[in-house]
Order: C-alpha cells, then sequence, then structure tokens
C-alpha cells in the first residue's frame, strides 16, 4: 500500500478508538515495527488534537538487545516530546511457561504505571495478522466461541482501557507508514523462532492462504464469533444470576441444577468464567479438561476435584469452586498497591517496611493470626494474602488481622480483574 493512503487508514481508525476517551492514553511501544507504527501516528494525533499521551517500553530483560531498544524508544520519544518511562520486569521467569509468564508481567507493569500516572486507557498495536494468528493458535487449543472471538479492539481490565485500534489493518501496511518517514525498527528473533506457537501460526497462514483461509478471513469469522459471544454472554448472566453467588474471600457458590438444565454452551462458558475468575488467571481452561471437570461436577457424584489452580467442594446440594492454595503465587516484596493472585487487590496508604513480603496465608500463616471460630472454611483462607515481615504474619486482611507495629493500614478486596467476566459473575 502506497504511505499516504496507508498512513491515512491508521490515523483514521486510531482517531476513532480515541475519539471517546477522555484522558491521558498511554502507548505500549516495544520498539518493533507495530508499535513504533502506533507511536508514529498516535504522536501527529495528539498534536493536531492537544490529547495527552504517554508512552512506557517493557524490558522483560529475556533478551541482550533488549536494553537497548527501549533506550531507542526512549529517544524516539525525547525527540517527539513524549514522556516516556521503561518499566524493566525485575522478578523475571520463573518455572513454566516464560512466554505466557511475559505477558502477563507485561499487562501488570503497564496498568501499574499508566494508574500512576492518572491515565485512563492503554493503547496496543495489535494487527488483523495478530487477530488471524490468535485464532488459529486458539483453534489448535480447541476453544470455544469465546476465544475464538480473538481479541477485542476495546476491553476493560485493572481500571484501565485497553484500546486496540489496528485490528483491521495489516502489519505491512504500518512497516510502509515506518519506511515512509525513515524510522527503523528493532525485529525481534523470537518472530522468526519456530518453537513458538505464534511463528507457527503465521507459517500456517502463509499454507492456507490459497485455500481462502487467509488474514481478511479469518479476522472476519473472529468478528461473527464476536457477535456470537455477546449473545451467550448474555444467556451466561442469565444463568449465573440464578445458580451463582460469591463470598467476600472469593468461593464461589453454584447451584448445580440451573447449570445441568441450561444449554450446553451456556454452562460450559459460564463455567469455563467461573474457573477463570476464582483462580485469578486470565485465560480459561482447555476445553477437554474443562468439560471432564463439567461431567464430574454436574453429571457425576464425585466429592471433590480440581481444575485451573481451582479447588470444587461438593457440599449438600451445592458446589463450592474456591483458589487451590498451593497455586498461589511465591512471596514478592510487598508494595504500597498491587493486584497479587490475580484476584486480590491490596494496598497501604504508607509506605511498606523494608523486607515486607506478600504472598498467600497459607496453614502456618492461619495457625499465626489466630482466627476466631466459624466464618470461611480454613482452605479458603490458606489462599488470601498475607503481608510478612522476617517470616512473621504482621497482616492477614481477609481475616481482619494486623500487627499494630508494621502490619496497620493494609486492606486487601477480592476482585475479577476482567471487566466481562465482573458483569457477567457479579451481577446479583
Amino acid at each position: 500500500m502506497a504511505a499516504p493512503a496507508a498512513g491515512g487508514l491508521a490515523a483514521a481508525a486510531l482517531a476513532a478508538a480515541f475519539r471517546d476517551v477522555g484522558g491521558e492514553i498511554c502507548l505500549a511501544v516495544s520498539g518493533g515495527g507495530d508499535s513504533l507504527a502506533l507511536l508514529a501516528v498516535a504522536s501527529d494525533h495528539a498534536r493536531a488534537t492537544g490529547r495527552p499521551l504517554s508512552v512506557a517500553t517493557v524490558d522483560h530483560g529475556l533478551r541482550a538487545a533488549s536494553a537497548a531498544e527501549a533506550a531507542a524508544v526512549a529517544a524516539r520519544c525525547e525527540a517527539l516530546g513524549l514522556p516516556h518511562a521503561t518499566l524493566a520486569w525485575q522478578e523475571g521467569p520463573g518455572a513454566g511457561n516464560v512466554s505466557e509468564a511475559a505477558r502477563e508481567a507485561r499487562r501488570a507493569l503497564l496498568a501499574a504505571h499508566a494508574r500512576a500516572r492518572g491515565a485512563v486507557a492503554v493503547a496496543l498495536a495489535h494487527t488483523a495478522d495478530d487477530q488471524a494468528e490468535t485464532f488459529l493458535m486458539r483453534l489448535a487449543r480447541g476453544s470455544g466461541v469465546g476465544g475464538l472471538s480473538g481479541m477485542a479492539p476495546v476491553s476493560e481490565a485493572e481500571g484501565l482501557l485497553w484500546l486496540r485500534p489496528w485490528l483491521d489493518i495489516r502489519r505491512d501496511t504500518l512497516r510502509d507508514i515506518l519506511r515512509a518517514r525513515g524510522w527503523d525498527w528493532a525485529e525481534d528473533p523470537t518472530n522468526a523462532d519456530p518453537r513458538y506457537d505464534r511463528v507457527k501460526a503465521r507459517q500456517a497462514l502463509a499454507l492456507l492462504a490459497p485455500l481462502g483461509l487467509d488474514v481478511p478471513r479469518l479476522t472476519a469469522t473472529a468478528a461473527r464469533m464476536a457477535e456470537a459471544r455477546e449473545a451467550l454472554d448474555a444467556a451466561g448472566q442469565a444463568l449465573a444470576r440464578e445458580a451463582v453467588s460469591w463470598s467476600p474471600e472469593g468461593e464461589a457458590r453454584l447451584a448445580p441444577a440451573p447449570l445441568r438444565a441450561a444449554p450446553r454452551a451456556v454452562s460450559r462458558q459460564l463455567l469455563a468464567d467461573l474457573l477463570t475468575a476464582t483462580s485469578g488467571q486470565v485465560h480459561p481452561p482447555r476445553r477437554a479438561a474443562l468439560e471432564r471437570a463439567a461431567q464430574a461436577m454436574l453429571e457425576g457424584d464425585a466429592p471433590a476435584g480440581s481444575l485451573h489452580g481451582c479447588l470444587w467442594r461438593r457440599r449438600g446440594a451445592m458446589l463450592l469452586l474456591r483458589r487451590e492454595p498451593g497455586a498461589c503465587p511465591p512471596p514478592v516484596p510487598a508494595r504500597c498497591e498491587q493486584l497479587w493472585d490475580g484476584r486480590w487487590r491490596v494496598s497501604c496508604a504508607a509506605a511498606p517496611a523494608p523486607g515486607l513480603t506478600l504472598g498467600a496465608l497459607g496453614p502456618e500463616g492461619l495457625a499465626q493470626v489466630g482466627r476466631a471460630p466459624g466464618g470461611p472454611a480454613a482452605e479458603v483462607l490458606h489462599a488470601t494474602p498475607a503481608l510478612r515481615h522476617t517470616g512473621e504474619v504482621v497482616a492477614a486482611p481477609a481475616c481482619g488481622y494486623a500487627d499494630a507495629r508494621i502490619g496497620a493500614g493494609w486492606t486487601a478486596e477480592w476482585y475479577i480483574r476482567d471487566a466481562r467476566r465482573r458483569r457477567l459473575l457479579t451481577c446479583r
């Protein structure tokens, strides 16, 4: 596409996405081609409209070149007169899926930075190619309507809007914009590494295009799946209103009979949303695993089970769904405000004492706080947040416990971070 046409198409889509957002927008810019094009077009838009913008680059520290790439973005922002911050992933990856951990860290770092600045939204440079690749990867995982609807152009999470203005624009179009400006961009070598699922999907697209399964066709299918998801969500909300209630500690109480009576697609989607919200994870369980759990929970007579970082227990006619304590993350340094385990907003007005850590309360911690009889089950409380200093619990907000010396002032609110799930699952 000719550069003027490419620039006009991208600028129009960005202006439409930004139009109804009142306040500062933080641009997530890695230094790759897509995000640098976002910086270029958004800075033009800001100059023309007075829109307040800021820029953030997440340096995961996973590649030797990442620091230099972040510095290059910072220099570009300085030339444009835009505030820039490099956000370092201090904890680094642990065991397990490094790519997934990096995505989670990127979102958390961007969200915390944007909120600290008073921004109301984060803009991301995902393209139509990314949408088609996501569709194929989710199709390979056996996703249903929800997964195949792909990435949303606008979503809400962690108190912010997340904007993807270019889900209908091709990756090559954005490169044309940069070439016209004489801007270089960084190429992440992992984008050519066939060990990664996204690279496999990108290669598969080239093979599928002659069959008509090209990027425009797949993105159009994802859009139709998004429409179907809206209908499914409406039915799911009605079912949740009838069958689900929550405790303040994030334990879901389910009435199995309405779920058994509901259409299979509705009950399975609701169960997937419940498991995802209860576990604090971003993505739902795989369909095959979900189906096995649903059979045990709704059709069988097993007294208990586990899935997706959750435990379920049968209590008379009810099912109890709670976070699995052993699946909670290891302790991390405590900050004034943070989202812990993807489901608790933990905060304190004062600066944390040096050496204070945040982690799961656990059995040993529950014994330390001397909980009064009654109330939530011990297993539920084991998965709630606790502040520790030199190994001793100094605050357990879900238990109403605080050491007066250094544990006072801490609060914790159980929270469903995905706005769609929050809307569906807490509709009473």
